[in-house]
Formats: structure tokens, C-alpha cells, sequence
């Protein structure tokens, strides 16, 4: 299988953050993409800082096999103008439209855990995202992740043991390397494709993923 290229929409978020670096580690070619204002909070020789409405983004994307969209919002951020219709749908439609005018053939979306059957505003947000991805013609992999284990001000003690133990491995927090490396091994791989990882889906990835962490 040819090399893979990925555009990394979402570069500078938590998930981001990780990702980034962990495929620069393993010689995995990445296309960090930042908003304009965010240009300067990371250093990257193929970062592209575009908006995501501009018309160039179709050009940046050339040569990319694969989008990995990690752009989402929560309820806190709504009061700088953030919301689920332009935060979570709206950029995954964005992403999709120029993922197939620029030919890439994989699109990698993060999602939530619940998107399948959602319940409140937010997971809605999460399954018309979704429904973005799976109706675009492309080959797709979504991941369902539960919360983030080591989230900054975020702390679950003893959370992963009593899910373990109970055998939830649907709501079993992850952490951010866990995840990050999970989203790279199946862009990577350019597999699974068609489905929404979640529970034991998403943890048979995440062992999977082991060694680029």
C-alpha cells in the first residue's frame, strides 16, 4: 500500500496536540491544518493556517489521502461565538466537500460515544456529523470515544477500574494518547472501513495501535 498523507483538521486541540507529534515520530506524513488566527501556537513545516470556508482549502488538501476531522466544541466555549451547528456539522461538511473535490479517499471523524443513539443537543450535533461522513461517498472510520482520562482540569481516579471491572468498556474513559494513536494507526492503515468504533471496537483498535504510542 502507497504511503499515506493525512490532513489534520483540528491540529491544536487536546487530540491534536498528540497526534501531531506521535505520527512526526513515526515518519507519518501530516498536514496540520490551524486556523489563521491560530497560526502561531504551532510550528510545523506543512502546517496550513486557512479558514475553513476559504475556497483554497480544496488546494490544501492536495496530495492527501485521508482527513482527519478532531474539530468539535463544548457548551463552555459558546459565549466566544462557538456553537454544534458551526463547530461540529459545519465543518464536516466543509471538510467533506473538499475532501472529495481534492480526491482523498478516507475520511477519519471523531465523534462521541452515545452518537448512535443520541440524546441532547450534543450528541445530535455528533450524529449529523456522522451522517456527513457516511453519506459522502468516501470511505470513512468513526471513532466513539468515552471521556478523556487525562484531560487538562479533567480527573476521573479510579474511573477505568470500575468500568474494567464491570466490564463497560463502552464508557471506559481513554486517554489522549490512546486515542490519538488510534485515530493514526486506522488512518494509517486506511482501515476499518464503514464502521463507527465504540466499546470493544474501539479498545481492539486502541491495543492494536500499542506500538505508536
Amino acid at each position: 500500500m502507497s504511503p499515506r498523507r493525512l490532513f489534520i483538521a483540528g491540529a491544536t486541540g487536546a487530540v491534536g496536540r498528540v497526534l501531531v507529534p506521535m505520527a512526526d515520530r513515526h515518519a507519518i506524513s501530516v498536514v496540520p491544518h490551524v486556523r489563521p488566527k491560530s497560526a502561531s501556537s504551532l510550528s510545523h513545516p506543512n502546517v496550513v493556517a486557512i479558514d475553513l470556508g476559504d475556497a483554497g482549502l480544496t488546494a490544501a488538501m492536495h496530495g492527501c489521502t485521508t482527513v482527519v476531522q478532531l474539530i468539535g466544541t463544548m457548551k463552555k466555549r459558546f459565549a466566544k461565538g462557538d456553537t454544534y451547528e458551526t463547530s461540529d456539522i459545519g465543518t464536516t461538511r466543509q471538510l467533506v466537500e473538499a475532501a472529495k473535490r481534492a480526491g482523498v479517499d478516507h475520511l477519519v471523524l471523531l465523534s462521541s460515544v452515545g452518537a448512535g443513539r443520541p440524546m441532547g443537543a450534543y450528541l445530535e450535533a455528533k450524529a449529523k456529523a456522522e451522517a456527513l461522513v457516511m453519506e459522502s461517498g468516501l470511505g470513512f472510520t468513526i471513532l466513539r470515544p468515552s471521556a478523556f482520562e487525562d484531560r487538562e482540569g479533567q480527573s476521573m481516579p479510579g474511573v477505568r477500574a470500575i468500568t474494567s471491572f464491570f466490564g463497560l468498556t463502552k464508557y471506559q474513559p481513554i486517554t489522549l494518547a490512546e486515542l490519538a494513536s488510534a485515530l493514526l494507526h486506522v488512518a494509517k492503515e486506511h482501515a476499518p472501513l464503514g464502521v463507527a468504533l465504540e466499546g470493544k471496537t474501539l479498545w481492539d483498535v486502541v491495543q492494536a495501535a500499542s506500538a505508536l504510542r
